[in-house]
């Protein structure tokens, strides 16, 4: 019986997508999944040393990976249009925000989060201060630093801390690609377990989360002990953001959209090469 630890952000939207799996609703016949809970550059940083059969990472991260891990077709986080991580600051939104972060202290997430190459495409000229995710509104709010990148939940409750929006990632990309979505996290497989292991797992992981847009209030009070502070109403908007349509399965768009990223990180500088955007083919 094969075991398979499979990793992913203890956030209500990854653990929807994971309730499923996590709750034996779907048979994996004799696959044995172990879930494994980390933050995202933690499971970064994890990746690199191919320490895990499946996990979430970000897309910036399998830049570095590509040669370790598949992606998977499905499992993607991505902000269409008018969603993404959310650069915030204590003062009102000036006229010229690139202009305005030049050189500024910014507190990001991890320097392998695709919230932060994203920064980097939209003005690589700050001082980049690593803060976990989760300390990140605090650190603006007292001037520890002068913006904050907000990722997860936070994008939803740093107006609660009287945080000002300057910059929405996901629209700004909508905007500069002429309408693709942003491709933020993904699912990845390590490349070494054989192409037939590796088909099943990605059979039931996509199960997982059909079963999960199939049985959303059941999903969905599961995802919600997830929520770190978001209300029920909140959580229900942070789960349909990021787990929809193309979670299920890329398409055209999304793969589009991962190829674009990752094209013009290698264009600008920010990762070593370009990438070559491999998925399982199932």
């Amino acid at each position: 019986m094969p075991t398979i630890h499979v990793a992913h952000s203890p956030d209500s939207d990854d653990a929807f997508m994971f309730w499923a799996l996590a709750t034996d609703q779907i048979d994996t016949g004799d696959r044995k999944y172990v879930h494994e809970l980390a933050d995202i550059e933690t499971l970064n940083q994890r990746a690199l040393k191919a320490e895990l059969e499946v996990t979430a990472v970000s897309v910036h991260a399998y830049a570095h990976l590509s040669d370790t891990y598949t992606i998977l077709p499905h499992g993607a986080s991505m902000g269409d249009r008018e969603y993404g991580p959310r650069l915030v600051a204590r003062a009102a939104k000036p006229d010229d925000v690139r202009a305005a972060i030049k050189g500024k202290r910014i507190a990001v997430p991890g320097e392998l989060t695709t919230a932060f190459l994203v920064l980097r495409l939209f003005q690589p000229d700050f001082k980049a201060v690593i803060v976990p995710f989760d300390q990140i509104e605090a650190a603006v709010e007292s001037g520890e630093v002068d913006a904050g990148l907000l990722i997860h939940e936070s994008q939803l409750t740093y107006q609660d801390r009287g945080l000002q929006l300057w910059l929405d990632e996901g629209a700004w990309w909508y905007e500069e690609t002429g309408g693709l979505p942003l491709p933020l996290g993904c699912n990845v497989v390590r490349s070494d377990l054989g192409d037939d292991l590796i088909r099943a797992v990605s059979r039931d992981l996509r199960a997982s989360i059909a079963a999960g847009l199939e049985h959303r209030d059941e999903a969905l009070t599961y995802a919600s002990q997830f929520s770190r502070g978001l209300d029920d109403g909140q959580a229900d908007r942070f789960v349909r953001m990021y787990v929809n349509d193309l979670t299920l399965d890329y398409g055209e768009r999304g793969r589009k959209a991962m190829t674009e990223l990752l094209n013009r990180a290698a264009e600008a500088g920010l990762i070593p090469a370009r990438v070559s955007v491999e998925f399982v083919d199932e």
